[in-house]
């Protein structure tokens, strides 16, 4: 952009500022516009309202996904499928190639693929190859170089000597031997985020539902003591930061895929050696190279492997055709997988997402060995959640002692089930579990139960939590779970003099009797500094529109020394939706053309004065 440019910007946004407000005056405060008070210039052609879902923070952009998994955007695409289908056009039609029926598997779980067959060509092509086995299960045995327990501990030799066996061996049992760690509450020490960062069991406080009956999502509000967190991250808690949370796939689904995969049951509990020939798994970081580790068959399923969270690839599909000994089986998996399937393949991938204990129990013949199945599953991932409170002056005195706490707000994410109607994602689905425990817990009488979150301080550089001037004006606009973050904002703002009436609220619910989080819980003066805009309960609007009816105060805030903009939501609908009304605001306060308003705004997010976390 030119000079000429900028400076036209410049005079154009300073002539429409509006002037400070006057010591006797008022700062500008939330205009409560109605449908009754003011009215909203409708679009020349009705635009349909999207569903806007609130759902957890995480950060995805591409240079998060490189950080955490060493590929960039590319390598994870060109590997969606393991079929190229992405890179490809389909097939030419063959009018010569020969069809045959074949008789389709006869089980709930089959029928819920929706696969649209009826007849498979006789002869296949393309078929992807059978993917590369990475990982290996092999029994922990002793060494030939450690003495049994009839033989002596120590053999004859030198003092030197002496000391350096009894060091080597101790190093090598200790090696051989799980770690000291309780698996049912914090994964294994192996699954670390990223160094210097350990997964902490933060054990739940207190945990309560934030919503209501009748709520279209149910969001869940955590407690959690991190009074003994590690030290020595050189990293502390911020207000509007996040943590990071490394959530298990549930019990019951890892005990039932073990039971269709045969695996005995006297072993999934037994130590067994992990060989990997490359990649990062089973952790989320490092170089990408062999490793040996002593784990267990149900941690790995249970912390390192995601069973549920991506549609399931060509590679897997190709294990089971290997490994199954029924026939029609072997036929339909291995047709999935061939370029004449290809357009069938693509639309059973792009449907809802496929677990793999439906893929096990529609095709309940494929048994392949666990570790050639985790050679292909993907990584575990952690999740991102907004800290709801300001941790620098969140304690509790409990037992004599002081203790921190961090608050955290929830919200259950559903996708469709083939078996239950409705499953719950894994990360959200592992806090609801943890609250309903441990509010059961108590109703039945105990005074402190003991139920944990595995977390560990966030490792993406969360905007929101930005270090900037504390005491200009702030708007922040969220719906949803998104608003989580600017509690923590708000509390900090209330309790200093000097930057009362400076900081407002828009939130964004569908219906505030039973959506609206965190109600009277934000500080003093609440109903001075929020505004809560309901989407489906009388006239209905959404938080973009009332953006529009604030003009004023946008435009106040942003052109204000040290002033800030915040949005925080789902990108879909809400955010979308509130940064176009931000350059309309642009457009009518600061005269701009449409151009010119979204250069706007993107210089102020260069500034820092725009920060929008969307997701």
């Amino acid at each position: 952009m030119t000079a000429q440019t900028d400076l036209l910007l410049a005079q154009r946004a300073a002539a429409s500022i509006p002037e400070e407000p006057q010591p006797e005056s008022a700062t500008p405060s939330l205009t409560y516009s109605s449908s009754d008070e003011q009215e909203i210039e409708e679009p020349t052609k009705p635009v349909p309202r999207r569903r806007r879902a609130s759902t957890r923070l995480i950060a995805k952009s591409p240079e998060d996904v490189q950080r955490i998994t060493g590929e960039t955007t590319t390598q994870l695409i060109r590997r969606c499928c393991g079929g190229g289908c992405c890179l490809g056009g389909a097939p030419k039609k063959d009018n010569n190639v020969e069809y045959e029926a074949i008789e389709l598997p006869d089980n709930d779980a089959y029928r819920s693929l929706n696969l649209k067959i009826d007849k498979i060509p006789t002869t296949l092509s393309g078929v992807c190859d059978v993917p590369e086995q990475t990982a290996f299960l092999q029994p922990v045995r002793r060494p030939s170089n450690v003495p049994s327990p009839s033989e002596p501990a120590v053999p004859f030799g030198t003092e030197s000597d002496t000391t350096s066996s009894v060091a080597g061996i101790e190093k090598t049992l200790q090696d051989l031997t799980l770690e000291r760690l309780d698996t049912q509450i914090q994964p294994p020490k192996f699954v670390q985020p990223h160094p210097p960062h350990h997964v902490f069991p933060a054990r739940i406080h207190n945990t309560r539902e934030l919503t209501k009956p009748g709520a279209e999502k149910r969001t869940f509000h955590f407690d959690l003591d991190v009074t003994n967190y590690p030290e020595g991250e050189d990293v502390d808690f911020k207000v509007g930061g996040a943590i990071g949370v490394s959530a298990p796939n549930e019990a019951s689904i890892v005990q039932e895929i073990l039971d269709l995969l045969l695996v005995p049951r006297f072993l999934r509990d037994k130590p067994v050696l992990l060989r990997t020939t490359k990649g990062r798994w089973p952790t989320v970081w490092g170089a990408d190279q062999a490793r040996e580790i002593v784990t267990t068959r149900r941690d790995l399923l249970t912390w390192c492997s995601d069973v549920q969270s991506y549609p399931p690839t060509k590679q897997i599909l190709r294990v089971l055709a290997e490994h199954t000994t029924d026939a029609t089986e072997r036929k339909i998996l291995r047709y999935l997988c061939s370029a004449e399937g290809q357009g069938v393949f693509c639309d059973f991938r792009t449907g809802p997402h496929i677990s793999l204990v439906q893929l096990l129990h529609a095709f309940p013949n494929a048994k392949p060995p666990l570790d050639l199945l985790l050679s292909v599953l993907q990584p575990l991932m952690p999740r991102f959640y907004s800290l709801s409170n300001d941790p620098h002056e969140s304690f509790l005195t409990r037992d004599g002692k002081q203790h921190r706490l961090i608050e955290i707000a929830v919200t259950v994410h559903e996708a469709e089930d083939w078996r239950n109607g409705s499953r719950t994602g894994i990360g959200s689905g592992f806090f609801q579990r943890q609250a309903l425990k441990f509010i059961e817990a108590q109703e039945k009488g105990e005074k402190d139960p003991e139920f944990y979150i595995p977390m560990f301080k966030g490792l993406m550089a969360n905007p929101l939590a930005k270090q900037f001037v504390s005491d200009g004006p702030m708007l922040l606009i969220g719906a949803g779970v998104g608003i989580a973050p600017f509690r923590g904002f708000v509390q900090r703002r209330l309790k200093t003099a000097n930057c009362a009436n400076k900081v407002w609220v828009l939130q964004g619910v569908r219906d505030s009797l039973v959506d609206e989080l965190y109600s009277g819980e934000w500080g003093v003066h609440e109903d001075e500094v929020k505004k809560v805009v309901q989407s489906r309960r009388g006239p209905g609007r959404y938080v973009q529109e009332e953006v529009k009816a604030q003009a004023d105060l946008v435009w106040y805030i942003i052109n204000a020394v040290d002033g800030r903009v915040f949005v925080c939501g789902s990108s879909r609908g809400m955010g979308e939706g509130v940064e176009k009304a931000l350059v309309e605001v642009a457009m009518e306060k600061g005269n701009l053309e449409h151009d010119e308003a979204q250069q706007f705004w993107n210089l102020k997010k260069e500034t820092g004065q725009y920060i929008a976390e969307t997701w």
